[in-house]
């Protein structure tokens, strides 16, 4: 008989952590761990070499470069030998800066320099002074003490890859102690002719990018992370930071093979587990994550999921509870509060969560296939795989069972980046290609930064001066059209008023990629808009016909370039290169990449520049895309009522039309063209949709059956099983459905189903699993003095019990009758589940996919009365 887990066996003499290295540990939590760990080899002369990340190394006080050496399987580390420093500029000359004491008599001041950039606005030489510093925080600290100060939040290694003309994930050389680029060869053919009618700028920026997505992308050794923590009750979430329980299981899976799980040894004499898993178990925990460590000792990248939060932190504290030193312990944690990363001091981390959250990453590369970002929505989503299902917790698993549950997760892991051909890692490295960040940062910031990067690092390679946000707010004119939604500054898209019913036969049509095809074809920029000294402009104008900005035609701006480029290499390039018959299946998924990680930059254009936080808001950019976009979509859909098609709803940059021909379509695809230069797409073919009558709320079956839902489907984590379960029976119902007549059966079918959801619950047929809402619990319950949430209130009566609650708890509860409302599933009991409650929710999820098949509510009532449960 195999034994269960109990806290008591693990009472192990551990190390106390009241100081670390001279500090408390708050002092420790809070900064980043600094050692000797580094133990990686320096990158060698004349080896090829992927470069993957740049780092500063505040020891040696240098610029780092992580490389990977793909036939070796190894990580190197090339340190900058040329005296790069840190610095920022400032629009004061030599002797006005030497007067502020403040600046040259700081301990990190080093010299001044006389520089000459461009101005991005006029393309005229302007004068600046560079203020050059020893430590990249003095930079922070002194830009405070002088008037203005360009480019002084740029992290210190991105203005090292801007200075340098880098490409993280692009081919290097080590060359006489420099770092080189390697330029792979690749034919520009294709790429000539897609942009033989574009402007010079954009000709031999097309040349320069086109290695960026047709050279190699090196398959990287690595090793997937996750580690299981004894946990006194089902649902609590350990903090990392205290680590008080210990590490029971660690399990690694590795793209060399490896398939391994690491366990605390409970005396079991046969563990049955899957045959290629190979388990080790250990008396010690100590012992186990030596070896862990050891074992890692073998990888130049370590994946997790969720790592930065939990697994690295859990590590590397509990780790000093039992007494390991931290040259010992191959990660250190950035700053917590800041939401630093956690770093593998042996190579590279990746935290796939971080990557997944990305919501960029979700819409556009991915098309929205996972509406939740845990582990087992996504690899559900992408992979087909679930993470093992367990009615216990982690404490109270025999050993087989938690071994093979841990194993599944790092597998699933693993798998996130070996699908399809490894999709997501090369998605990774050309997001990195792009945006000239590492693919550690990268990873772990959200699209705005990335789109950010790319912009600094063309501004720097033109000698363009990086403005600042408020001169850009100087440069420009005001806002002109009000917003429509609270928050916004400027109206948004348009959204034409849908109706109600259903609609067979629907066909969308979609404008390919509308507001970076304006942005393209307007020459919309920062530089570009609302600009004095211009000598040819172009009225933008919304779709009433009012002029609410004008646009410099002189120049082509830098946001119209670069988003045209990527727009342009997409449609014309990689979208038609992955049809082709003639390409093997290899390069048809790489092809399928490009395209994906292209979708993302493109789609992203819009949105930074009218964001607030964004380096270079620009407002008046952002105002007149969305204006242009609603002259053009609303001018669209005039026309196509004058052919007679029949518009039944149009959303920012699609049309829905009902029964159209294909000579009518034809027409207005050719009318856009001709009149906006844009390419009007079939997008979409529903066999039939159903409209509820509210913007973005719809139910709709495509020809192949599949179903598309937008608004109407309950997706939050915390809704009843049950309710989910009877929405999924509802969906698969309405997807078999061919013909109205077939529609009309499979409505008196979901209206029967309803029905028999409340008559379970009037039985009481739901357990109380199934009817249990789950939200973790954000904070400690006394910190909730007012506007108490349900799963608060549940959580403060197990508190009452002396049960212990912590925030990051997962808190189960159900409806209930009486004063509070709310009863933890742990107290309730069926009898008291207050099933009018029950039927509000049922209400909530069904409601509208009843009424855009026009089915009134009323009539669910009248077939769910009390009476109608006696019949």
């Amino acid at each position: 008989m195999v034994k269960q887990l109990t806290l008591t066996e693990f009472s192990l003499p551990e190390r106390k952590m009241d100081k670390i290295e001279g500090k408390s540990k708050e002092e420790y939590i809070e900064e980043p761990v600094k050692t000797n760990r580094e133990t990686l080899k320096e990158a060698q002369e004349d080896r090829k070499y992927f470069l993957l990340s740049v780092d500063y190394d505040g020891k040696l006080g240098k610029a780092k470069c992580k490389l990977y050496d793909s036939e070796t399987g190894e990580l190197h580390v090339f340190y900058d030998n040329t005296g790069h420093k840190s610095y920022f500029l400032v629009d004061l000359e030599p002797d006005q800066v030497n007067k502020n004491l403040k600046v040259v008599k700081d301990k990190s001041f080093v010299r001044l320099e006389k520089v000459v950039k461009i101005d991005p606005y006029t393309w005229n030489q302007i004068s600046l002074t560079k203020v050059v510093v020893n430590d990249p925080l003095a930079v922070r600290r002194l830009r405070e003490s002088v008037p203005r100060a360009y480019e002084a939040h740029i992290k210190y290694f991105n203005n090292y890859i801007y200075d340098f003309g880098l490409i993280p994930g692009m081919p290097y050389v080590i060359k006489k102690g420099k770092i080189v680029a390697i330029r792979p060869e690749v034919d520009v053919k294709e790429v000539k002719e897609a942009f033989g009618d574009a402007d010079k700028i954009t000709q031999e920026m097309a040349l320069d990018w086109a290695p960026l997505f047709e050279s190699e992308i090196p398959s990287v050794k690595r090793v997937a992370l996750d580690i299981e923590v004894f946990t006194p009750m089902m649902g609590r979430v350990p903090d990392p930071y205290k680590a008080e329980y210990p590490i029971i299981s660690v399990a690694l899976a590795g793209t060399d093979g490896l398939k391994l799980v690491l366990v605390l040894s409970r005396g079991e004499t046969h563990l049955k587990v899957n045959s290629d898993v190979r388990v080790e178990s250990f008396n010690s925990e100590k012992e186990l994550l030596e070896r862990l460590f050891e074992i890692l000792r073998g990888y130049p990248m370590v994946l997790t999921f969720n790592g930065d939060d939990f697994d690295i932190p859990y590590l590397i504290f509990r780790g000093y509870k039992l007494g390991l030193l931290p040259e010992e312990i191959p990660f250190e944690m950035g700053e917590p509060k800041r939401k630093t990363d956690a770093r593998f001091t042996l190579g590279i981390h990746i935290d796939l969560y971080r990557f997944f959250f990305n919501k960029a990453v979700r819409n556009y590369a991915f098309e929205g296939k996972y509406s939740e970002y845990n582990l087992d929505t996504v690899a559900q989503a992408l992979l087909g795989m679930s993470k093992v299902k367990l009615d216990e917790s982690i404490s109270d698993l025999d050993a087989s069972k938690l071994v093979e549950y841990n194993f599944r997760d790092s597998e699933i892991t693993l798998k996130l980046t070996t699908f399809n051909n490894e999709l997501v890692w090369k998605l990774i490295v050309l997001f990195s290609r792009i945006s000239k960040l590492g693919v550690e940062e990268l990873t772990r910031t959200e699209i705005s930064a990335w789109v950010k990067n790319l912009y600094y690092w063309e501004h720097r390679k033109r000698n363009w001066l990086i403005p600042l946000k408020e001169e850009i707010m100087e440069r420009s004119s005001g806002l002109k059209t009000a917003a429509v939604i609270k928050g916004k500054g400027y109206k948004g898209a348009v959204v034409i008023d849908p109706p109600v019913g259903v609609f067979f036969n629907v066909v969308v049509l979609d404008f390919a990629s509308l507001y970076p095809s304006i942005i393209r074809n307007w020459n919309l920029s920062y530089e570009t808009v609302d600009i004095e000294g211009c000598t040819k402009k172009r009225d933008i104008r919304d779709e009433s016909g009012a002029k609410i900005h004008e646009v410099c035609m002189d120049r082509p701006g830098i946001t119209a370039v670069v988003t045209g480029l990527l727009r342009d290499f997409r449609v014309k390039i990689y979208k038609k290169k992955g049809k082709q018959a003639n390409i093997d299946e290899q390069r048809k998924l790489l092809y399928d990449v490009v395209q994906r990680g292209m979708k993302v930059f493109i789609n992203a254009t819009y949105g930074v520049f009218g964001a607030e936080s964004f380096p270079l808001y620009a407002p008046a950019v952002a105002e007149s895309v969305t204006a242009l976009g609603r002259y053009v979509i609303t001018s669209t859909k005039d026309y196509a009522e004058k052919l007679g098609l029949k518009v039944v709803y149009g959303d920012t940059d699609s049309l829905f039309i009902y029964q159209p021909s294909k000579e009518k379509l034809d027409k207005l695809v050719e009318w856009t063209r001709t009149n906006f230069g844009l390419d009007l797409e079939v997008d979409k073919s529903y066999r039939f949709i159903a409209f509820s009558g509210l913007k973005k709320n719809y139910f709709g079956v495509f020809k192949d059956s599949k179903v598309d839902i937008k608004g109407m489907l309950a997706k939050k984590r915390n809704t009843p099983e049950f309710l989910k379960q009877a929405f999924n029976e509802a969906k698969q119902r309405l997807a078999q459905v061919q013909t109205p007549e077939e529609l009309e059966k499979a409505i008196a079918d979901l209206t029967a189903q309803v029905k028999e959801v409340y008559r379970k619950l009037k039985s009481k047929e739901y357990n109380l699993d199934e009817l249990a809402f789950r939200v973790m619990l954000s904070k400690s319950v006394n910190s909730y003095d007012k506007n108490t949430p349900q799963h608060v209130k549940a959580a403060a009566q197990l508190a009452e019990l002396n049960i212990q609650v912590l925030p990051r708890d997962i808190i189960s509860f159900v409806k209930v009758k009486g004063k509070e409302g709310v009863k933890p599933v742990q107290l309730a009991k069926l009898s008291e589940i207050d099933v009018d409650k029950y039927y509000e929710s049922v209400r909530s999820t069904f409601e509208q996919l009843l009424k855009s098949l026009n089915v009134s509510w009323d009539r669910i009532e009248s077939v769910t009365s009390i009476d109608s449960f006696f019949k």
